[in-house]
């Protein structure tokens, strides 16, 4: 028995010659270029959605037909339903509400807020009519635009219902105003949940909450005392704090150190237009506004939102903001394939430096740019 399988075991331990390798089937390539893993989308999933539109004021009728000029052109399967609400109005008119209700989501140009007494903020309205608790900006370096900083991807995620927008102010005695600042430990628990679950879902790893609780012990304090607990049931991010004013210098300084950010409702404000500032300028950063039930979409950071009367005379206004967090409102609606496509296409678009508007050191006008994402349309 040992005799007769020596041989055996000899050949099988011998090196084999290996065959010459045989060119690749063309499929093959094809293959291995293909997804493996790909939605699955339920039945009804791809029904065309209604959105409320909101052109807005200023820049805002540009920025919105640039968006309704790209869906069309990639067949996206939203419709729009669009009302004129201008920021001078008493209140955001009902039936306005009433579609976003209905239709769950809607995109919106900026509101002009005027300043001083008299008429209150309608993007305020919005947010607390619908409790649109949760303001999310994305601060990122865009390929092949040059900034001061590279590295830069931070998400600003702001309490958008109370704080110092309350809207509780009135005067004491003649010269005299008081302003009152609330912070609930149910509106503190609720961002904070949603700034972890937000990191967790999208591989962040690090939330910095952002206060000034050395100052305002009680309110601030309420905050980070709510951040905190949160904190303990996501072990796997790390979590620290930091003071607002020494946030600012830090975001100029080294803006790389910083991955999610939750803040109280002013801090977020001023803490996301100055992210912005560093990545490129308001004219790129996609935002939106969440509730449990219903969402808005809009330009980011809210520095300059309406534009400036030559801006829109000349028909210059940057769409790109727009046009990103429309992208981000098509994930939100679970057609993530349409939304990266429209994202890849402006994101090319800024990446040749061909067509820019003047905020980004061109001189294309807002239809310029919008043929230019069509054309990069896959």
């Amino acid at each position: 028995m040992a005799r007769r399988s020596a041989p055996l075991l000899r050949r099988l331990l011998s090196p084999t010659p290996s065959p010459s390798p045989s060119p690749p089937h063309p499929l093959a390539a094809a293959a291995v270029s293909r997804r493996t893993v790909t939605y699955m989308p339920r039945p009804g999933d791809g029904a065309p959605r209604a959105v409320t539109l909101i052109p807005g004021d200023g820049i805002g009728p540009l920025v919105t037909g640039a968006v309704r000029q790209v869906m069309e052109a990639m067949h996206a399967p939203v419709y729009f339903e669009s009302y004129e609400v201008r920021g001078d109005m008493p209140t955001v008119p009902p039936e306005v509400i009433d579609s976003i209700r209905r239709n769950k989501v809607c995109l919106k140009g900026g509101l002009a807020t005027p300043v001083g007494g008299g008429v209150s903020s309608l993007n305020v309205q919005l947010r607390k009519e619908l409790d649109l608790y949760a303001s999310l900006v994305n601060c990122f370096n865009l390929p092949g635009l040059p900034t001061r900083h590279d590295n830069v991807d931070i998400v600003v995620i702001r309490e958008n219902t109370e704080g110092e927008y309350s809207g509780l102010e009135h005067e004491v005695v003649p010269g005299v105003v008081e302003s009152l600042k609330v912070i609930t430990k149910f509106c503190s628990e609720r961002i904070a949940k949603y700034a972890f679950e937000y990191a967790y879902l999208n591989n962040r790893k690090k939330v910095t909450a952002v206060h000034k609780a050395n100052i305002m012990k009680l309110a601030d304090g309420l905050f980070l005392e709510s951040c905190r607990e949160v904190a303990t049931k996501y072990p796997g991010i790390q979590y620290n704090e930091i003071i607002v004013d020494n946030c600012c210098m830090q975001l100029v300084a080294k803006p790389e150190q910083f991955d999610v950010m939750v803040t109280p409702n002013l801090y977020g404000n001023l803490v996301a237009n100055t992210a912005a500032g560093i990545a490129g300028g308001t004219g790129v950063m996609p935002g939106g506004n969440v509730g449990q039930d219903h969402a808005v979409f809009e330009q980011g950071a809210s520095a300059g939102n309406v534009g400036n009367v030559k801006v829109v005379e000349q028909k210059k206004a940057n769409p790109v903001a727009l046009l990103l967090s429309s992208a981000m409102m098509l994930r939100h609606l679970q057609f993530p394939s349409f939304a990266d496509r429209l994202e890849t296409a402006v994101k090319r678009v800024i990446a040749e430096g061909k067509y820019r508007t003047k905020d980004l050191g061109g001189s294309s006008t807002t239809q310029e740019v919008t043929d230019a994402v069509i054309a990069h349309l896959d």
